[in-house]
């Protein structure tokens, strides 16, 4: 009788280990998704994606990153927001006034528009998030306050030259009606209304500066609420039935999984556990794409977008506070081996630092403005590292590192650059990877020698790329500051003349590569990314940012 109840206890262990075995193990397209159908598509309105890192926050008010930003673009709505084109379209604003001279916004609120928990949305919502990134005593210093300097007195009183937050521009006359007073004529502010830092904060997050990390304090006004972060694991988001415009959003649900592998996103996708892989959040193997383009041509997406991938040197320490070791260094890099044996996508390689696609005076800013700066020439590179190396009393260099964020695309680019300064340089520079928030930080910083970076359009003007740049832009990651550099932004925010605010930037650009080499471009982006058929709706616009608000499954 023992023998028989041993027995039957070992084959029932058995079978519940076998099971246990095969829920983590198996390779079965279905089990990945209990709401998939047998070709994988989800039975309901989900859509997957991931989330290559952990957004650093989700505070519209201290964002700077993709990662975050793809986030708060879902869950947070400002005055306007971008259409399929990329031209600004009404948000939470259903109509707005410009005076004649430019210098004045009225824009009239939608009364339908709510709070995820049911709230109305107000114009004093709008005046109270804006305020707070202006606040001098706000902390840690908003990377974007420099994008509130076009309202009148927004710089004067973030940097501390007024004290009375009522004499900033941007004034609620009303609940529904907002007040916009600028500094000089703006002629891409409108566009600047869909941007992160330019969205309305709920009046709870005065009193609660962790108002942003978890699902049940995060309040928001756009399409879609978080309703869990399970951090370094998933961000979950569901329709936000408050939202004015409920009835066109399809979506139930949108699922982000936080994995820094490209290789694991591809076979996640491939395995019908994602809907999306790759750009702008996550990676696709470059040495996965000539079988990605065999395997699945139909879902590939390869498309130009106007984002610049760069290397950024600290301008403050050794060795390139030099600049002639900052030219050298970069006219070392054989561009065109890198798109083509390294990134493997269509990228241009880059020898400015606007990209193509922004507008210009009459047509696009790089066919009106060459990005001739610089050449690659070793020869040329080792006379102006010996050079700088004279200059600097250097026998030989410091240690040299190069840090970028966790990416197997990100790393095989640094390795092959810093293969091709030991060729043509005989500089020895290591490699390091950084997780991501630690990353940002180390570059904010300025704790680093060289950093990866990269760059796309917050609306579509030069001075997006142009202006980052200046000596108090909480985006200057460099250490660069250039008193001609300054004066010619603030002359471009000043003129409403398209063609001399053109001249001004190109100058400056010119400041900045030519001259200064505070930045090494390597290429202009494009967007890889894989896309399910059943996945209908989904917008990659001009700059490569995803909007997965109006897609939906068929």
């Amino acid at each position: 009788m023992k023998k028989h109840k041993s027995l039957l206890l070992l084959l029932t262990l058995i079978l519940a280990v076998g099971t246990v075995l095969a829920g983590c193990g198996s390779n079965n397209k279905n089990d990945s998704n209990s709401a998939g159908s047998d070709d994988g598509k989800p039975k309901e309105q989900v859509f997957r994606m991931n989330l290559a890192s952990e957004p650093p926050t989700l505070d519209p008010g201290q964002a700077q990153d993709n990662t975050s930003n793809t986030v708060i673009n879902a869950v947070f709505e400002g005055l306007v927001r971008k259409g399929e084109d990329g031209e600004p379209i009404p948000g939470v604003a259903e109509k707005w006034d410009v005076s004649d001279d430019g210098l004045k916004y009225v824009f009239t609120l939608r009364k339908d528009a709510k709070w995820s928990n049911g709230d109305p949305v107000t114009a004093k919502d709008f005046e109270f998030a804006w305020k707070r990134v202006l606040d001098p005593n706000f902390a840690p210093a908003p990377p974007y306050v420099y994008q509130l300097y076009y309202i009148k007195n927004a710089k004067a009183y973030n940097l501390g030259d007024i004290t009375d937050p009522n004499e900033v521009g941007v004034k609620a006359t009303d609940d529904y009606t907002l007040e916009v007073t600028l500094e000089s004529p703006t002629p891409y502010f409108l566009s600047l209304m869909s941007f992160q830092t330019y969205y309305p904060i709920h009046s709870s997050a005065k009193d609660n500066p962790k108002w942003a990390t978890k699902a049940d304090t995060l309040i928001g006004n756009g399409p879609f609420k978080v309703t869990n972060i399970a951090k370094g694991q998933k961000i979950e988001l569901a329709k936000n039935d408050q939202y004015w415009d409920k009835d066109n959003i399809k979506l139930e649900k949108v699922e982000m999984s936080i994995v820094n592998s490209g290789a694991t996103e591809l076979s996640s996708y491939r395995n019908n556990e994602l809907d999306y892989a790759g750009k702008p959040t996550g990676s696709i193997p470059t040495d996965q794409l000539e079988t990605v383009k065999k395997e699945m041509p139909d879902e590939l997406n390869i498309k130009g977008i106007s984002s610049t991938y760069f290397y950024v040197f600290n301008t403050t320490a050794p060795p390139f506070d030099n600049v002639n070791i900052r030219k050298a260094f970069s006219m070392a890099i054989n561009r065109q081996a890198l798109v083509e044996k390294i990134t493997m996508a269509g990228e241009i390689p880059a020898y400015g630092f606007v990209p193509p696609g922004i507008k210009g005076e009459k047509d696009e800013y790089r066919k009106e403005v060459p990005d001739n700066y610089f050449e690659e020439n070793i020869e040329e590179a080792k006379k102006l590292l010996a050079q700088g190396m004279q200059e600097e009393g250097y026998t030989t260099l410091p240690e040299i590192t190069l840090i970028h964020n966790s990416d197997d695309n990100h790393k095989k680019i640094a390795l092959a650059v810093a293969d091709m300064w030991k060729n043509n340089l005989g500089v020895e520079v290591s490699v390091q990877n950084q997780e991501w928030g630690v990353f940002l930080q180390n570059r904010s910083n300025l704790d680093y020698q060289i950093a990866r970076s990269g760059w796309g359009a917050d609306y579509n003007d030069p001075m997006t790329y142009i202006d980052m740049w200046t000596s108090n832009s909480g985006n200057n990651d460099s250490g660069f500051k250039n008193e001609e550099y300054d004066k010619l932004v603030e002359e471009a925010y000043k003129t409403n003349d398209n063609a001399k605010r053109m001249e001004l930037m190109s100058r400056a650009e010119e400041i900045l590569v030519k001259e200064n080499q505070v930045v090494m471009p390597l290429y202009y982006y494009s967007n890889v990314s894989l896309v399910k058929p059943w996945v209908k709706g989904l917008n990659i616009d001009f700059k490569g940012d995803i909007d997965f608000t109006r897609a939906y499954i068929e």
